[in-house]
């Protein structure tokens, strides 16, 4: 694993390669494309391959994301982050501790969890996530079965919790200025992107709503 330059902090858009929306394409040419456009961190989601498929993958991306100093992260799976040397792992509520994880990645790796709530949000604070994911903010043909959270989380973790939070779940172009107004200095896009007709340009134009609301923001 090669230590990271960029923290969760300094990312705003975070996009997910779910290989349920990938249909044919190639992971890493997504990956590419999201980076082109302007993403700040990219996570594989496979939850529908096998570990050695799910490996596979992860190296494709990870060549991609090293060349341009973008960090990666492994959705569920810290042993498959560790034997890639990916740059840290996501777990959700059901899956392990992040203490665990870390255990398995190396005090370098980030851990980022899944929270549903202002509680789960603040006992991943104190368990040592480097960051959150908050939502789903909206209804998601990612998370079908997930309730939506709503804006009014977004503020309470906004005003409650101090590490980097992302939000997620139905965020799309159209409503991202919602979410943000709400609160939320970091966003991740699961289906608007990969669903686009045109990936790169779609980053682009989330990326350059964030330079608009946020000057300061990087586009590297």
């Amino acid at each position: 694993m090669m230590m990271m330059t960029r923290r969760p902090e300094d990312c705003r858009l975070y996009a997910i390669v779910d290989t349920s929306y990938l249909g044919k394409r190639d992971a890493a040419r997504v990956a590419s494309q999201m980076i082109e456009g302007g993403v700040d961190l990219i996570q594989l989601r496979a939850k529908d391959r096998t570990d050695e498929e799910a490996i596979t993958l992860a190296h494709a991306i990870l060549n991609v994301t090293r060349r341009k100093g973008i960090p990666f992260i492994v959705n569920d799976h810290p042993h498959v982050a560790a034997v890639v040397g990916a740059d840290g792992a996501h777990v959700g509520q059901d899956d392990m501790a992040v203490a665990e994880a870390r255990r398995i990645l190396g005090p370098e790796g980030w851990v980022g969890k899944s929270t549903h709530s202002l509680q789960q949000a603040l006992e991943a604070e104190k368990e040592g996530a480097d960051y959150i994911g908050v939502g789903p903010i909206f209804a998601t043909p990612t998370k079908p079965d997930d309730p939506p959270v709503g804006l009014d989380l977004v503020r309470q973790v906004a005003s409650r919790v101090k590490i980097p939070f992302f939000c997620i779940g139905g965020i799309k172009l159209e409503n991202a200025s919602e979410v943000i107004s709400a609160g939320a200095r970091r966003l991740v896009v699961v289906s608007g992107i990969l669903q686009s007709p045109d990936l790169t340009e779609h980053c682009r134009r989330l990326k350059a709503l964030f330079q608009s609301i946020f000057p300061n923001c990087p586009s590297y």
